[in-house]
């Protein structure tokens, strides 16, 4: 480093100092104009390398102060010069970023916020408005809160016990079971999975409550448990009930059960990192079990009829992105627990200043979670959560939520005033319960001081008294085990906060002298073989062990099983001890009620939910993780003050109750019962249904179908007005089957038979029937659906003729298979309107009534060629599609707000206008009732996809914006309306399975396209007839991958070279056999 010694200056004095300088978090600040006093090796201590937060640097200077070789010895020095000095810039850079990014999200929330409330405003009167904007800026007290939000509900009570409910929980991440759950053993198996384990337990027990299914992932692997495998496990029957349900309706699917979907890769345990691109697969499962179980309960306890979930809800991001999807294909109502949120976890990693956005995109996916979670927001009707500074403080920072815009909107709901379509989901605090089953509560008595001297051995060489087995494991680090016990127990996670506690602890010679201290961090058979995080705080644990020497003071067991967390507890509070949770941000703090339960005071961190849990117990202090001198104090305090001790323990207990599993629960039904309930409703009057006929119809032929007599409701080879006349089915019955055969074919043909009429009604009666025998679409009775979802556009946006080959080839391949085509139908699926569909394929000579269905105007609407039909032969849409994704559909407010979006500039005037300076024009002739059809003129000026829908979201506006027909429109459908869940909805509808559907695709499509790919139907993508797609306008930098959405890899996709007949059959018969 010649001409830089002074540099070799600052890195001795870096050296010199040891650690001390990067553990002082508040060094002595250097002002630069004491020229006078300015030492610049201190200031480059101090301002340069305490502004590194990085652990392993000190490691690097210890093996720098070991070097001898002088030449060396100066080379790690500048490397460790430019490392520094990188770092800091890098730091600062960041801070820099955050910062802007920052403001420049404020901006934008309150820019929402003020057209949201302008927009509204213009039916209001003034005394309205001045009453909307004083509520949304009135502070509440907490009391004031609670009384407005409850006083309008009906509290769950005995009264429902005659409802008899379905509900969904969904909890995908980690590993789940019900008994010796493995809490630690990876950083994905924690508290959550304890509480959504205990939740379905204690629903199953309420009443009013007949069914709970907790749907997780099947892992069939060899790394894990063989019993994480099976399809289903119970929790409970339900018939051992706790609050007073007589136990007499008990059936025999009631109760609470684990369902186990298989999806992702079968044979390896995945993290919830990685279980991104396989979310479709997990819903198409689910959703063909709910069903499967709908029916069930329907026959068992509602005269036949389905019992659809009363709520669908989902737990943690990935849960919360399929309860959206599960909730919008069955139309029923969601709600979620965010349980940790991403926002929440990017602001904290981006303050640290170690990691980049995209670094920490990478490592987490984070903006893949934040969506999810956004996604979740605008499908639900409820929102969960465990405090109120989880409102404020992490649901506040997401576009799809904002605390002022909610006030605003509940007012005008209140009032019966017009919202224009904006809506925010109800936040609703309900701490989480705890099953106090295992828990014994004990007054002080001679009988622990009894127990603990077991451990040791009787009087006089006694054997030793049965005790806990972890007691043992426990107390043989402890050289006095008698001394009361500071317990921690959460996973080894850095924000957790373990080595600040065990730092506190070893620098107070006080309260080493006063206690033992015990770790329970999870399960760990070698620390070398754990993931990186977790494996260096358990090696910093021992190395400040050894550095303290708390040898004989402090306990870290390796192992314990979840049933021993109990007695872990037990044992803490007969020593008379302490339970901390020290982290640096704690969602909630379950631990911190059993610890209460079982009589023990807390220490915990200020930050988060500890506090309200503090304000309801009274039992303990509250401290600043931060700071490891508050923690030592507030544990001395209450180690060493006996009266202090004893008055939080017994107001843990007086107030407990406040978290049991019943009080939560009935707070939850309460809740849900509150929200706005829907569920599969199809219109009796439409020429498609009159289920209940139908079903009877459907039930009664297969007993004929199985005396040999065929019968078609489809106007085919042996329809009821072909060969077959009634006398001759009511003669074969009356020879082949019983009276309850003969009965069930009577019924059957009164229903179908041709009521006496007058002969000038006879031609009208006629057409009449040639239409009901052929009222259902044909697609009820395929086995294959093959969806054509091919987005080959010109420039100007009209369809390329190749897309017309290329469907006439895939007619060829499927024709060509005669036992295949007997029960395999079509489907077009397309972003253009009906009218130029139609229009299409006529100029390829291809009719209508070759598909089954048709999904136009990018999956708003649905219709059936030859069934859904006008008098002029004109076709008209599903009605109960329609009325199916009208849920929270704004078009009022939507356009309006589309243009001023498309209009802006990120700090400029926002005007509406619809002249040539707009990048878009609406064009009604491609939109409906349900669509919204923008031509781009300048594709170049467009916002992107999720710029658009956050714009949308912060102005309470849900909905499914996309750009599509090579980029030359912009079409904004309902939020429960798109291609792919279109295909769902034909699931729930019509019974045709998804993973009986085949969708086939381009190499490139609309901005929706992604979404076409992943899911349980099989995908056969077309190669080499690309053409230009929309995909350009889906994404802004540093939002998540196509990585995230679509599998890598998939048994489910297959792959053609060109157009033909061939190649598209060779390709489908890989896809079915793959999954066969």
């Amino acid at each position: 480093m010649a001409g830089n010694e002074w540099i070799n200056g600052y890195l001795e004095a870096i050296l010199h100092s040891g650690d001390s300088a990067i553990d002082d978090h508040k060094p002595a600040l250097v002002n630069l104009g004491e020229r006078g006093h300015f030492n610049p090796t201190r200031y480059f201590v101090e301002e340069v390398v305490t502004g590194v937060n990085e652990t392993d640097l000190h490691r690097t200077w210890i093996k720098v102060v070991a070097t001898r070789d002088n030449h060396e010895r100066s080379s790690r020095l500048e490397n460790m010069c430019w490392r520094i000095w990188h770092l800091a810039r890098k730091k600062k850079q960041l801070e820099w970023e955050d910062f802007q990014r920052m403001t420049h999200r404020r901006w934008e929330r309150e820019q929402g916020r003020r057209d949201a409330t302008e927009d509204m405003s213009e039916d209001m009167s003034e005394g309205e408005k001045g009453d909307t904007m004083g509520e949304m800026i009135q502070a509440e007290t907490p009391r004031k809160r609670f009384q407005r939000n409850l006083s309008n509900l009906e509290v769950w009570s005995d009264d429902n016990k005659g409802k008899r409910l379905y509900i969904v929980l969904i909890s995908l991440h980690g590993l789940v079971r019900g008994e010796n759950m493995e809490l630690g053993c990876d950083s994905d198996t924690g508290g959550q999975v304890k509480y959504v384990v205990e939740l379905a337990r204690a629903l199953a027990m309420m009443p009013g409550v007949y069914r709970v299914d907790l749907f997780t992932r099947q892992i069939s692997s060899p790394e894990v448990d063989w019993s994480y495998g099976e399809p289903t496990e119970m929790l409970t029957s339900g018939c051992e009930d706790a609050y007073g349900n007589d136990g007499n309706d008990v059936g025999e699917s009631r109760g609470a059960y684990i369902i186990r979907i298989p999806f992702g890769p079968s044979d390896k345990y995945l993290y919830k990192e990685l279980l991104w691109p396989h979310i479709p697969e997990f819903v198409d499962g689910a959703l063909a079990h709910i069903l499967n179980m709908s029916k069930v309960l329907g026959e068992q306890i509602n005269e036949g009829h389905p019992v659809w979930p009363y709520v669908i809800h989902g737990h943690y991001a990935d849960a919360g992105d399929s309860a959206a999807l599960l909730s919008g294909a069955l139309n029923v109502p969601m709600v979620l627990t965010g349980h940790s949120l991403g926002r929440n976890k990017l602001e904290q990693l981006l303050k640290q200043g170690r990691q980049s956005k995209e670094d920490i995109n990478s490592t987490y996916k984070i903006m893949r979670r934040i969506e999810a979670e956004e996604l979740s927001l605008d499908a639900a009707e409820l929102v969960v959560t465990s405090t109120r500074q989880e409102i404020d403080e992490q649901w506040g920072l997401y576009d799809g939520f904002d605390v002022k815009l909610e006030k605003v909107l509940r007012a005008r709901a209140r009032r019966g005033v017009n919202c224009h379509g904006r809506y925010m989901p109800r936040m609703a605090v309900i701490p989480p319960g705890m099953d106090f089953s295992s828990v014994v509560a004990q007054e002080d008595t001679a009988e622990g001081d009894g127990e603990l001297a077991a451990l040791m051995g009787g009087p006089d060489g006694a054997s030793p008294r049965a005790v806990p087995p972890i007691w043992s494991e426990v107390m043989r680090f402890f050289t006095n085990p008698h001394k009361p016990m500071i317990l921690a127990l959460s996973r080894p996670d850095p924000k957790k906060n373990i080595t600040t506690l065990l730092k506190a602890f070893g620098e107070c010679p006080p309260l080493r002298e006063l206690a033992n201290l015990t770790l329970i961090m999870g399960n760990r058979d070698d620390i070398d073989t754990m993931s990186g995080g977790n494996g260096s705080v358990l090696t910093t644990v021992l190395k400040l062990i050894d550095k303290y020497d708390l040898y004989g003071l402090v306990a870290y067991p390796k192992h314990h099983k979840q049933s021993d967390v109990p007695d872990i507890y037990r044992l803490a509070a007969k020593t008379k001890g302490v339970f901390i949770n020290p982290a640096l941000v704690e969602p909630f703090g379950l631990t911190l009620i059993e610890a209460a339960a079982h009589g023990l005071p807390m220490v915990a961190t200020k930050n988060g939910g500890p506090v309200d849990i503090h304000r309801a117990l009274n039992n303990g202090l509250l401290v600043d993780p931060h700071d490891q001198q508050d923690i030592a104090d507030a544990l001395l305090k209450l180690v060493a003050e006996k009266n202090l001790w004893h008055d939080c323990r017994k107001n843990g207990w007086r107030n407990i109750h406040l978290f049991s599993w019943p009080e939560h629960c009935r707070t939850y039904l309460t809740r849900v019962a509150a929200c706005r309930m829907r569920h599969p409703q199809w219109k009796t009057d439409t020429p498609i249904d009159d289920m209940a006929a139908e079903e009877s119809l459907g039930d009664s032929l297969k007993d004929v179908q199985d005396m040999s007599l065929r019968l078609s409701i489809d106007g085919e080879k042996s329809s009821l007005n072909g060969s077959l006349d009634t006398a001759d089915l009511e003669r074969v019955a009356a020879a082949n089957g019983g009276p309850e055969v003969q009965d069930q074919v009577k019924r059957i043909l009164s229903k179908i038979k041709k009521p006496a009429s007058d002969p000038k009604e006879d031609a009208g009666e006629k057409k009449q029937n040639e239409n009901a025998v052929n009222k259902y679409p044909a697609l009820r009775r395929r086995k294959r659906l093959i969806v054509i979802a091919l987005d080959f556009y010109h420039s100007n946006g009209k369809p390329v003729s190749k897309m017309l080959q290329a469907v006439q080839e895939m007619f060829k391949a499927v024709r060509s298979d005669s036992q295949a085509s007997k029960f395999s139908g079509f489907a077009l699926s397309t972003a253009m309107p009906l009218s130029e569909t139609l229009e299409f394929l006529k100029s390829g000579k291809i009719q209508a009534t070759d598909f089954d269905a048709l999904i136009c105007g990018s999956g708003s609407e649905v219709y059936y060629p030859g069934i859904y039909t006008e008098e002029n032969g004109k076709l008209y849409p599903d009605p109960d599609y329609t009325s199916h994704i009208d849920y929270r559909w704004g078009i009022e407010g939507l356009k309006k707000t589309i243009l001023k979006s498309m209009n802006s500039q990120d700090r400029g005037d926002i005007s509406i206008s619809n002249d040539s300076s707009s990048p878009i024009q609406e064009d009604e002739k491609s939109g409906n009732s349900h669509c919204v059809s923008y031509l781009v003129k300048d594709p170049r000026k467009a916002k992107r996809v999720d710029d658009l829908r956050q714009k949308l979201r912060m102005r309470g506006l849900r909905c499914h914006p996309m750009y599509c027909r090579n980029s030359t429109r912009l079409q904004v459908v309902p939020l429960l309306a798109s291609r792919a869940q279109a295909l769902r909805y034909l699931y729930v509808r019509w019974g045709l399975n998804v993973a009986n559907m085949c969708v086939i695709l381009g190499e490139t499509g609309d901005t929706d396209y992604e979404e076409m790919i992943s899911g349980a139907h099989k995908t056969v993508i077309m190669k080499g007839l690309k053409e230009k797609g929309s995909e350009e306008l889906l994404r802004t930098s540093g939002s998540y991958l196509r990585d995230d959405i679509v599998p890598e890899e998939s048994p489910f996709v297959a792959y053609t070279t060109g157009a033909t007949a061939e190649a598209i059959s060779k390709a489908l018969n890989t896809v079915y056999k793959a999954v066969a």
